[in-house]
């Protein structure tokens, strides 16, 4: 079966991979500036099936489709990818010492043979971050790395941004961008198992 994951994200593919899967990757042309909702939580659902339904939709059959998408919850704003350097470093000064919620969207779409439409599950998985204090000058080095500018939030909890993390309350997973144990309750909503997904070889 095929597993095909709707994410440029390399994040997500490797997370996938140290869980012994190797998906398709399939990246989506969405506009993601275009989708609009109520709520963080809202958001990252409706991109999330954005994504995995725009992919979907050049599939005949015989596949999973997953497509995911994170933002940052902080005092009431949904913080995505900074727009630029400039914005990183305002957000870092913002968010240290204090902590937001880290919303991921969960779209996985079930291509079932046979069939004219996809079974459909939505999800959001949330996680709690605390962040550390970082000062000024370590913030501008951060940033001045690139890394805050390519992830939701303007940091990670599994690179350079980790020194900055003090503490969090749920899934590391889904900080990372996409929630293994939410991802298999997932799978088997839909009726398959994790051992129908493809295999990673040990070996790659």
């Amino acid at each position: 079966m095929r597993f095909v994951l709707a994410s440029a994200s390399p994040a997500r593919l490797q997370t996938l991979r140290n869980a012994g899967v190797e998906p398709e990757v399939i990246v989506s042309d969405v506009d993601e500036d275009s989708v609009t909702a109520a709520s963080t939580i809202e958001l990252v659902q409706a991109l999330a099936l954005a994504k995995a339904v725009g992919v979907a939709s050049g599939i005949a059959s015989g596949a999973l489709v997953l497509g995911c998408d994170s933002l940052l919850e902080f005092r009431g704003q949904s913080l995505g990818k900074p727009v630029d350097a400039e914005d990183a470093i305002q957000r870092w000064k913002l968010i240290r010492g204090r902590s937001g919620i880290l919303h991921t969207g969960h779209a996985l779409l079930s291509m079932r043979d046979g069939t004219d439409f996809p079974e459909s599950l939505l999800r959001v998985a949330s996680t709690e971050v605390r962040f550390g204090y970082p000062s000024d000058d370590e913030i501008a080095a951060y940033v001045a790395t690139g890394e805050p500018l390519k992830v939701a939030g303007a940091f990670t909890i599994d690179g350079l941004g980790g020194w900055f993390v003090e503490r969090i309350l749920g899934d590391h997973h889904n900080v990372v961008g996409l929630s293994l144990p939410l991802l298999r309750t997932m799978i088997l909503d839909l009726g398959y198992q994790l051992s129908d997904l493809p295999r990673r070889d040990p070996g790659a």
